[in-house]
């Protein structure tokens, strides 16, 4: 054989080959689809992160993130196996437990990420209201589902409130209607509400924020949850998904500005510098809060999360009680390493 013919030969082996590799599928990577609970809003970037570096995949995971349109909605999509994993309020999660003690795919959360609960009472100064005591016999508004209006038993209780009249609205009237005057106090998550009531042109000094953890609520709020057959066929994808969104919402966490791009790129009409206080408040409030670093991040509290279980079961009136071992495992928690993501303490 000439050296012109094992050219060509060479050639066409390689021809060959990479006809064959294009042929072959990819390496198979599991599916994941993940329901966030809320819109894409500057928060979503802690699991948009992931997503964009390249953390999901090199997990060997193919993970579709979804907004979502309220907590309950996600625990029950996953719940009804529509999405494998989401993100929701953890009261909400109880709730779905304890009402329907017989539904066959009752999903568990295997990550808490909302330490302390994002719900507050919000008023303006106008209105005289200045502390809990203020609220008694005073019309409040918010959603239905809202989880700071299910949760105001609780916060009532610890703040001896009474005689609230409710007026229920769609979400994006709540705090159309408090600047209005139809209602002298809305419940709704701290960091949504109080940027919401500045857009619509009210300031900062204003506004009263009275956030349920200071106030004598320690609720924790939202969790990763997953459903129990994934986490019964499949517990190392879990595990996988925790350790790379950990690992990007850490990188989150140390430089918040430049994450929303990854929000921007899933809802081109954000306001850019609205999200990017949304993410930081809500970092500061919630993620990295005095709690959290006490308890360590992703984890819960044995005795809190027993309590929390007690409190919604009478606050949500719910048919049974909750039973706390059914709605939480850490056992597909990523390493102690993994989880050492919070930023340092701000001097």
């Amino acid at each position: 054989m000439n050296n012109t013919t094992r050219s060509s030969f060479a050639r066409r082996a390689l021809l060959a080959a990479a006809a064959l590799s294009l042929s072959l599928p990819a390496l198979a990577q599991t599916p994941i689809k993940f329901q966030l609970d809320w819109r894409f809003e500057g928060p979503a970037a802690l699991f948009l992160a992931s997503s964009a570096k390249g953390y999901y995949k090199a997990a060997g995971l193919d993970v579709t993130i979804d907004a979502g349109n309220g907590s309950g909605g996600t625990v029950t999509r996953v719940a009804s196996g529509t999405y494998d994993m989401g993100f929701a309020d953890l009261a909400a999660l109880m709730e779905f437990h304890a009402n329907n003690p017989d539904a066959p795919n009752k999903p568990v959360a295997v990550m808490m990420v909302y330490n302390n609960t994002p719900a507050a009472v919000l008023a303006l100064k106008k209105s005289g209201i200045k502390s809990p005591a203020d609220l008694n016999s005073k019309k409040l508004g918010a959603p239905g589902f809202d989880a700071g209006r299910k949760a105001f038993p609780i916060f009532a209780k610890a703040n001896n409130i009474s005689g609230v009249q409710w007026i229920s609205m769609d979400p994006p009237l709540r705090e159309t209607m408090l600047v209005r005057g139809d209602v002298d106090a809305i419940t709704g998550f701290s960091f949504t509400s109080l940027l919401n009531l500045e857009a619509r042109g009210i300031k900062t000094e204003d506004i009263v924020v009275m956030p349920y953890p200071e106030h004598g609520v320690k609720l924790y709020g939202n969790v990763i949850i997953a459903t129990p057959k994934m986490i019964k066929e499949n517990p190392k994808a879990v595990t996988a998904f925790l350790s790379a969104f950990a690992k990007g919402a850490k990188e989150v966490m140390a430089n918040p500005d430049p994450a929303i791009e990854y929000v921007k790129a899933r809802d081109g009409i954000i306001n850019v510098d609205l999200e990017k206080r949304r993410l930081r408040m809500a970092i500061d409030a919630v993620v990295a809060s005095p709690d959290a670093r006490a308890e360590g991040f992703g984890l819960v509290n044995g005795g809190r999360l027993s309590l929390m279980a007690s409190q919604v079961s009478d606050s949500f009136n719910t048919k049974t009680r909750i039973d706390p071992n059914a709605v939480w495992t850490d056992k597909l928690l990523p390493t102690k390493a993994e989880l050492n993501i919070l930023p340092p303490v701000k001097k």
